[in-house]
């Protein structure tokens, strides 16, 4: 019985600590922070490194007329 409730009392500590890491997460939005000055610059630099065509070249059409 002592080992179970010495189970139980891990169990639990492991949760509330697993709550307290995401409180805190939401909290001080610490996931919106890490878009904003770690994903969002990489992304811009990938993407801005593409080629891209020049679609002010490109020839106008009418269509059937």
């Amino acid at each position: 019985m002592r080992k179970l409730w010495k189970i139980c009392k891990i169990i639990f500590g492991v949760f509330a600590g697993l709550y307290a890491l995401l409180f805190a997460v939401f909290y001080f939005d610490l996931d919106g922070k890490l878009l904003y000055y770690v994903v969002e610059p990489f992304l811009a630099r990938h993407y801005d490194k593409m080629p891209r065509r020049d679609v002010t070249q490109d020839e106008y059409k009418m269509g059937n007329l």
